[in-house]
C-alpha cells in the first residue's frame, strides 16, 4: 500500500511547489505583490482572456449562497462571489495563495474564509455548500476523480457544481503536440503525454468529453460546454473562429447533486 501512496505524494509535493512559486495570473501583474494595484492587474487580464467566466459562474446569482471555491489562486473569482454578497469559502493547496488571497479580502473589506487545504480531502461536513465552483483547478491534482467525489460529497443535494477542466481535443493540445512531438522527431507521443509534461504544473490531465461525463457521472442534469480561448487562437489564428468551441481548449462542467437518497 505504501509503495502506491508514495509517487502520489510525490506527485503532490511537487505540483505545490509550483504553484507555491507562481501562484495563477501572478505573471500578468506588474505591481509589487499584494498591493492593491497587483490584483486590480490581475483581475483586469483574468476577465480580459477569459470573458465568458462570468457567464459560468453566475456572480450576481450567488447572493446569500454557501459558496465553496476549490482552488482559489490569487482570488479573482472568488472576491467576485465575496462582493456579490455569497457567503463564501475557499480552499487552496499553497500557503502563498491563502496568503494574498486572505491580504486581499482585508484590502476590499470583505468577507470570507480560505483556508489551506487539498481537494481530494476536503474538510467540510456532507451537503454543507449551496454551491461548488472550481476554475481550472481539479485536473491539476494527481487524483482528480476523487477530487471530483469530494466536490460532489460537500455539496447539499440539489445544489450546483461548476468546474473547468482543459480538453484534449483541442488547438492548444495540438499545438503542443506539433511543438514536443512532431517538430522534435517524437510523433508517436501522445496529447496526453505532451500535456503532461509541457503545460503548468507537472502531470496536468487534459479530456475528452467521454472522460469528463465518466468523472462527473453522479451529477443530475449534466451539462459539458466547449469553450473557445485566446490560447487557441494563439495556436490556430484564424482556423480557431472557423471550428469555434469544437476544438476549445476549456469544457466547463455544470450539473446538479442528486437529491435521491443513496
Amino acid at each position: 500500500m505504501t509503495s502506491l501512496q508514495t509517487p502520489s505524494r510525490d506527485a503532490k509535493r511537487t505540483i505545490r511547489a509550483y504553484w507555491e512559486r507562481t501562484p495563477c495570473g501572478a505573471k500578468h501583474a506588474r505591481a509589487p505583490e499584494g498591493e492593491p494595484e497587483y490584483f486590480a492587474q490581475v483581475e483586469k487580464r483574468r476577465y480580459e482572456l477569459e470573458p465568458f467566466i462570468p457567464k459560468f459562474a453566475d456572480f450576481e446569482g450567488s447572493r446569500g449562497k454557501r459558496v465553496l471555491e476549490i482552488g482559489v489562486g490569487l482570488g479573482t473569482d472568488f472576491v467576485r462571489f465575496a462582493r456579490a454578497g455569497a457567503n463564501v469559502t475557499g480552499v487552496d493547496l499553497t500557503e502563498h495563495s491563502i496568503e494574498l488571497v486572505t491580504r486581499r479580502l482585508k484590502l476590499e473589506g470583505l468577507d470570507g474564509e480560505v483556508r489551506l487545504a487539498d481537494a481530494e480531502a476536503l474538510p467540510f461536513e456532507d451537503d454543507s455548500f449551496d454551491r461548488v465552483y472550481s476554475w481550472g483547478v481539479l485536473m491539476v491534482t494527481p487524483d482528480t476523480q476523487r477530487a471530483v467525489r469530494e466536490a460532489i460529497r460537500v455539496l447539499r443535494p440539489g445544489a450546483e457544481l461548476c468546474a473547468m477542466v482543459y480538453a484534449r481535443r483541442s488547438w492548444v493540445a495540438i499545438g503542443l503536440w506539433a511543438r514536443y512531438a512532431l517538430l522534435v522527431g517524437r510523433p508517436w507521443r501522445s496529447l496526453a503525454d505532451v500535456v503532461a509534461n509541457h503545460i503548468e504544473s507537472p502531470g496536468m490531465k487534459a479530456y475528452t468529453e467521454h472522460e469528463v461525463r465518466a468523472l462527473f457521472t453522479d451529477l443530475e442534469e449534466l451539462r459539458i460546454e466547449r469553450v473557445g480561448t485566446p490560447y487557441d487562437r494563439r495556436v490556430a489564428g484564424p482556423l480557431a473562429a472557423l471550428t469555434g468551441g469544437r476544438l476549445g481548449w476549456f469544457m466547463v462542467v455544470r450539473g446538479r447533486k442528486s437529491t435521491k437518497a443513496r
